[in-house]
């Protein structure tokens, strides 16, 4: 699985891949954090990263697919899929070696984004003047969002050839998993189930871990379809049939 890793994250730093879609989101939250009116905390005057939390999300829901489109749909349209499985190692080590460095991907473009905490953290009256907790809570929120849509783009990418099909297909399951089912529970036409719905969504999960405090229901949220995606990926992989 290691050696996969390594593989996955000098292929992303070799090519521009790594290193646009840190920029981009670096960019992408840093307007809304600092530039943008309706959202700029010097704007507001509130000791607050919040626009990183809630834009981040709509910015993963483009990178990611865009990061893990090519981990299998490349391998298999130019035919090294057949090679890579034919080394010493098992399917499970194949995909969760490309998970992780895909994922590697997510955190180290979340890394850089601490300088606006700490610059936040400075410029509050007083001094640190900014709910750390709510930030770490938070921080947690969006790396488990991450680490679900790499699964998700996983299996997107391992179940087609074409990387623009796997990009398509990871964007809209990412989404409706996202905002599709809050959307749709807002419609008066479930009732009892409305709430249902909207439990089964992530942003429900995801808004809950940005208060503040860490609850297991939310991380298990998350980590049971992080294993849904993988394991279905690993059904598709050691079926042999594309």
């Amino acid at each position: 699985m290691f050696s996969i890793f390594i593989k996955e994250i000098n292929s992303f730093f070799n090519s521009l891949i790594a290193y646009l879609v840190i920029l981009i989101f670096l960019t992408f939250v840093g307007l809304y954090l600092w530039v943008l009116p309706e959202s700029s905390v010097l704007a507001f005057g509130f000791a607050d990263i919040d626009p990183l939390f809630q834009y981040g999300p709509l910015a993963f829901l483009l990178l990611i697919p865009a990061i893990t489109m090519r981990t299998f749909s490349e391998e298999k349209k130019d035919g090294t899929i057949e090679l890579l499985l034919t080394r010493p190692l098992t399917d499970w080590q194949i995909i969760l070696g490309k998970y992780f460095a895909s994922f590697a991907l997510v955190l180290l473009s979340l890394v850089p984004t601490l300088v606006y905490y700490f610059s936040v953290y400075q410029l509050g009256n007083p001094v640190g003047n900014i709910d750390s907790a709510a930030v770490v809570s938070s921080y947690v929120g969006l790396g488990l969002l991450g680490a679900t849509f790499c699964a998700i783009g996983i299996f997107s990418s391992i179940i087609t050839k074409n990387q623009v099909v796997a990009f398509m297909i990871c964007v809209i399951i990412c989404y409706v998993l996202l905002d599709g089912l809050g959307r749709v529970a807002t419609v008066n036409l479930w009732g009892q189930w409305a709430g249902l719905l909207s439990i089964l969504g992530m942003d429900y999960h995801y808004q809950s871990l940005s208060k503040g405090m860490i609850d297991s229901r939310d991380v298990v949220y998350f980590l049971s379809i992080i294993t849904i995606m993988l394991v279905a990926a690993q059904k598709v992989l050691g079926s042999r049939k594309w």
